[in-house]
């Protein structure tokens, strides 16, 4: 498959400072948030005696809370005009909810943490997407998202890192641990509020009024749909990374080096992403997707036949590199179909969707998992994956999917 983008031009635009301003916003809040989630499945099953069900019941609602809040600040960002103010208090409450993970005595208050934390994601997470289609030529698009998702994947590899460190040091000690992460949560504010800048064009769109919510909804267009449905069909497909943590648990990995686990799949992801973006900005959109869904099949095969350290995290590497074909890819996608104006809103619908299916996946995922184990868990994986990659190729010849990006 491929996207007509027409001839590339002689001289391509630089990738504007702002985005790599946010960027370095993404990958500090990363690194603050990954020291915490990459020790949490453990630290929930081991310490405070939660189920596997629990777990991805956990993530599922946690990624879900997310995205609902992403429709209504994405809405809000367009009906404002201005992207920045909502991003930047997004941000600082997710800065906010990190010392709770600390304190947290029972899986109730782990529960609440997750919960505000991602709220914050939630408010910031469109704006910052409609902020980052706005700071970028649409032909650079692909490759300035792929840079997003590369620096902020940075972070989700060095979080792991230093959490591995930590533990190391600290005799396992997982509180101390959450405690370090505070600090870059509240570096990442700092670099937000004093290096990103919104471009005056933003503040021209601003609407008056309540929110019409069905035209609004409505005036997304067709194709806009399509690619959420496609999107939609790939997130059910592909559960919480908590399932791979618990994986290498099952294959005989510690827990003060689970962490290994997200550095691995994070550093593949973030090498990856970059080129991905570049990539499909010269050859198309749906060529490096189909790439990607191919990647997520053998990875979930690699994981389900995995017995041993060595097979589960080579499994989860594969994994990575699904994720940088993939994630950064439907961003720009969305930002190729969206209106100007209504950018915040498809950012905003597109997570909704696609959080509520990463919900369905992952309650799923864990009762599978409960039922028969890890196995039948990957094993799922990769049939769903298998269907949403044909129900695409379906899709995309009937005419249905864009082919061109806009402006």
């Amino acid at each position: 498959m491929s996207l007509a983008t027409g001839a590339a031009p002689l001289t391509r635009p630089s990738i504007p400072r702002g985005v790599w301003a946010l960027g370095l916003v993404s990958l500090f809040m990363d690194v603050s948030s990954e020291m915490i989630h990459s020790l949490l499945p453990v630290f929930l099953v081991t310490a405070l005696g939660a189920s596997v069900t629990t777990v991805g019941f956990l993530e599922g609602i946690a990624e879900a809370t997310a995205s609902i809040t992403k429709v209504f600040s994405g809405t809000w960002s367009d009906r404002l005009g201005k992207r920045k103010g909502l991003t930047v208090l997004g941000y600082g409450l997710a800065a906010l909810t990190k010392p709770l993970f600390a304190v947290a005595p029972t899986t109730a208050w782990i529960f609440a943490a997750r919960f505000a934390d991602r709220v914050g994601k939630g408010i910031r997470g469109a704006p910052r997407d409609a902020l980052m289609a706005e700071l970028t030529p649409g032909e650079i698009r692909g490759a300035a998202f792929g840079l997003r998702q590369t620096l902020d994947t940075i972070g989700a590899f060095a979080g792991p890192l230093l959490a591995m460190a930590l533990m190391a040091i600290t005799a396992n000690q997982f509180r101390t641990v959450f405690w370090f992460a505070v600090i870059p949560a509240f570096v990442s504010v700092a670099l937000l509020v004093l290096f990103v800048r919104e471009p005056e064009r933003a503040g021209k769109t601003a609407g008056k009024g309540s929110i019409a919510w069905r035209e609004m909804f409505g005036a997304l267009g067709s194709p806009y749909w399509w690619v959420v449905t496609v999107a939609t069909l790939f997130t059910l497909a592909r559960f919480s990374e908590a399932f791979l943590l618990l994986k290498v648990t099952d294959v005989g990995v510690g827990a003060a080096l689970v962490p290994i686990v997200l550095v691995i799949m994070n550093a593949v992801y973030a090498v990856s992403a970059y080129p991905a973006g570049y990539l499909s900005d010269r050859v198309g959109r749906w060529g490096v997707l189909a790439a990607g869904a191919a990647l997520l099949v053998v990875a979930d095969l690699a994981l389900a036949v995995a017995g041993s350290p060595t097979a589960a995290l080579a499994g989860v590497a594969i994994w990575g590199l699904h994720m940088g074909f993939t994630q950064g890819l439907f961003a720009a996608l969305v930002a190729d179909v969206a209106q100007p104006d209504k950018r915040g809103t498809a950012f905003g619908v597109f997570n909704l969707v696609t959080g509520l299916a990463l919900l369905v996946a992952s309650v799923l995922a864990g009762v599978l998992w409960d039922f028969g184990g890890a196995r039948l868990t990957f094993l799922a994986g990769a049939g769903f994956t298998a269907i949403a990659a044909v129900a695409t190729f379906v899709l995309y010849v009937s005419g249905r999917l864009p082919r061109r990006r806009t402006a």
